[in-house]
């Protein structure tokens, strides 16, 4: 049976506050837990005025406080930002506030130009080639056996997951034996190939004795074709404006949207957006369905913000009425 989860990006309406946003996060999560949903995960970003969730382990906590049951984590943390030894103590806190219910999604995306690199005092793609190193120390400094004992952290049981939009990350994630989580909904080339090589090369391990892969999709339901359409037009103008280099706070959605832009633009747009699910909320779960026979996902992961978060809520709620149908 595949099971179902919510990735926020924790976005920044226009015209609305930090507060605002971290609120409607909150909320999501809570309707998130109350529909059915597996895990929340919270993505890191820097420096970007429309994402909130830079902080992410205290995003975690506020979205933990308001929950009881779903398990949350980082979907995901960019290792190459940080020393594992504080991602121990970040996550080993988060393990006891919240015990049971924490992951830990990890990324080798340094994602960062030469003034943020400067802002972080790293050098972030030295940092990437140290990865499966790091990933390595971190968990080592989890299970106590590392040359400096983080407390908290040691002795945490956080589950830690591999993420990738490559072939890079199901590599590493098959030799360690942990779990793996595609990033379909935006870079979506490399999927097939990555979930087989995923499970092909699996070694098993105390975490995960056999392979387990989320595999990630875009999430628009509404009553009707056109009105999902439009609610995704807000995430459309986000992706138009990242790949045109003038990223910003999440705008309002506009009716034909796609349909208003030059052949090259909508040509990206569907390339992108090729792990999507837009429609009825039957529409929806036909998509999906169709998702999960093709890369036999155990988990589906949904992104998509919405600019009223209430309509994200509510496109998740009649998703998860119409999948269980």
């Amino acid at each position: 049976m595949t099971d179902f989860s919510v990735l926020d990006l924790v976005p920044v309406r226009e015209g609305e506050s930090l507060t605002s946003a971290f609120a409607a996060a909150r909320d999501l999560a809570v309707a998130a837990e109350n529909a059915g949903c597996k895990r929340f995960w919270v993505a890191e970003h820097h420096a970007m005025e429309g994402i909130a969730g830079g902080a992410t382990s205290v995003v975690l906590a506020h979205i933990g406080n308001a929950t009881s049951r779903i398990r949350i984590g980082s979907g995901g943390i960019m290792l190459p930002n940080h020393s594992p030894f504080q991602i121990a103590e970040q996550f080993g806190t988060l393990d006891a506030l919240f015990p049971g219910r924490i992951d830990l999604g990890l990324g080798r995306a340094p994602g960062a130009g030469p003034e943020l690199q400067r802002a972080l005092r790293k050098d972030l793609h030295r940092a990437a080639e140290m990865f499966p190193h790091d990933v390595t120390e971190l968990r080592a400094l989890f299970a106590g056996e590392a040359e400096v004992r983080a407390t908290p952290g040691a002795g945490a049981d956080p589950q830690m997951w591999v993420l990738g939009s490559s072939l890079f990350g199901a590599q590493l994630a098959a030799r360690l034996g942990l779990p793996y989580a595609f990033a379909s909904h935006f870079a979506p080339d490399h999927l097939d190939n990555a979930l087989m090589l995923y499970r092909r090369d699996f070694q098993p391990s105390e975490a995960c004795e056999k392979p387990h892969a989320m595999a990630a999709m875009n999430l628009f339901a509404a009553e009707t074709e056109e009105e999902a359409q439009t609610l995704a037009s807000s995430q459309l103008q986000a992706f138009v404006a990242l790949r045109t280099g003038r990223p910003g706070r999440l705008k309002p959605p506009i009716a034909g949207y796609r349909e208003s832009l030059p052949p090259q633009a909508q040509a990206m747009l569907s390339h992108i957006g090729q792990a999507s699910a837009i429609g009825t909320p039957g529409q929806v779960a036909e998509t999906v369905k169709q998702f999960i026979a093709r890369t036999q996902a155990d988990e589906i992961v949904f992104a998509g913000p919405t600019f009223d978060p209430q309509k994200r809520i509510r496109s998740l709620e009649m998703t998860m009425d119409a999948v269980a149908a």
